[in-house]
């Protein structure tokens, strides 16, 4: 029992490590699934007709 609760130990260093790699790794796979999201998104979009002329949309 006692061999179970030293392995069980993470120090400081290899803790913060390990939220780091987690974090990196999510915000990674988002970044990926959106830019996804958007070629799948550019790929049936179509634009109008006023937007292809190169008129302001945002007036």
């Amino acid at each position: 029992m006692i061999k179970a609760c030293i392995l069980l130990y993470i120090d400081p260093g290899s803790g913060s490590y390990l939220i780091q790699v987690i974090i990196a790794a999510i915000l990674g796979a988002l970044f990926y699934f959106k830019n996804l999201w958007w070629k799948i998104k550019a790929f049936f979009w179509k634009p109008k007709k006023e937007d292809a002329e190169g008129e302001d949309i945002a007036k």
